[in-house]
């Protein structure tokens, strides 16, 4: 059990995506950075969607109530126990009365905090995960808050020691690369804007949250004014509305939207978006649909590896 000393900027209870609700407006939710979730679950033997504590920018403390197993993954920079200096990416035995910190990142923006069973959540619509807009799911629907107490689904206990290899273990800078696919309303792009959406750098804008991150520093040009009937839109999809500044949306974002679908991220890079904050720097790179596809194969088998087949949902920590 932990009670929360400091829920940093923002901190969330997120578990699995709501998968087959979108047709009733009800979005995906879940982890921005489901890899790095999924590896926090795996260092402490939980399923790969276990619920987590999704933490936003660092900043948050806890005190430890009971002998706890946890382990945390994401953008990380410094984490102690009682003062002293613990890693990311291994399993950590928690006594009652440690008590746990972690500083603000310097790169990335989420990190992920499993404990052993997962914790406690209010399920809505099939899954834990907090969808703040709606305000359900997690913890009251709600980020924490001081004096919270957030308790494990079980006792079960375990002695592994585990290590995310070095290989699978993801390093954040200020600069992104993302794989980037044609979409529907790509081709009403003038062919400046189009070049410039996959040549181009753009900067990260300071609306970023789970809802979508904005691309500034170029203003693309086409032929709708930005303006078109509602359409399906997804996680990983770029709108780019009247203003010309691209919007790409993350998990929380709606499920319709009116502008234009200039392009969609690759699913295999998906996961980056939840560690991009802003004024980061992002390069789109233009793939095929062939391509991007095989690319998630490759990369969801070197995942798998080291995960397994823990996750019972069956889409991978890839959404």
């Amino acid at each position: 059990m932990l009670r929360v000393i400091s829920p940093g900027l923002q901190t969330t209870l997120q578990g699995s995506p709501r998968i087959g609700t979108r047709q009733f407006g009800i979005p995906y939710s879940g982890p921005a950075d489901a890899v790095s979730m999924a590896l926090a679950n795996r260092l402490v033997e939980n399923p790969l969607n276990a619920t987590c504590l999704e933490i936003t920018y660092g900043g948050f403390a806890a005190t430890i109530e009971d002998d706890c197993m946890l382990a945390i993954a994401g953008a990380i920079d410094r984490i102690s126990v009682s003062g002293r200096a613990v890693a990311a990416h291994e399993t950590l035995h928690l006594r009652r009365g440690d008590e746990l910190e972690m500083s603000p990142p310097v790169h990335g923006a989420r990190a992920y905090l499993a404990i052993r069973s997962g914790f406690e959540a209010q399920t809505e619509f099939g899954s834990t995960s907090t969808y703040l807009p709606a305000g359900f799911g997690g913890h009251q629907g709600r980020a924490l808050q001081v004096a919270d107490i957030l308790r494990p689904c079980g006792k079960a206990q375990s002695d592994a020691i585990l290590q995310t290899p070095q290989s699978l273990r993801p390093t954040f800078t200020g600069s992104f690369a993302l794989r980037a696919c044609a979409s529907a309303e790509t081709d009403l792009l003038h062919p400046q804007s189009l070049n410039a959406l996959f040549n181009e750098t753009f900067i990260a804008g300071r609306q970023g949250t789970r809802m979508g991150v904005s691309l500034t520093g170029h203003t693309l040009s086409l032929d709708s004014h930005g303006l078109m009937k509602s359409a399906p839109v997804f996680p990983g999809t770029i709108q780019c509305p009247s203003s010309g500044i691209p919007i790409v949306l993350l998990c929380d974002a709606q499920t319709t939207g009116g502008y234009p679908r200039i392009a969609v991220i690759a699913r295999c890079d998906r996961h980056l978006l939840g560690q991009i904050r802003p004024g980061a720097s992002i390069r789109l790179l233009a793939r095929s649909i062939e391509d991007a596809a095989q690319d998630h194969a490759n990369k969801q088998s070197l995942l798998d590896a080291w995960l397994g087949t823990s996750d019972q949902t069956g889409v991978g920590c890839l959404y």
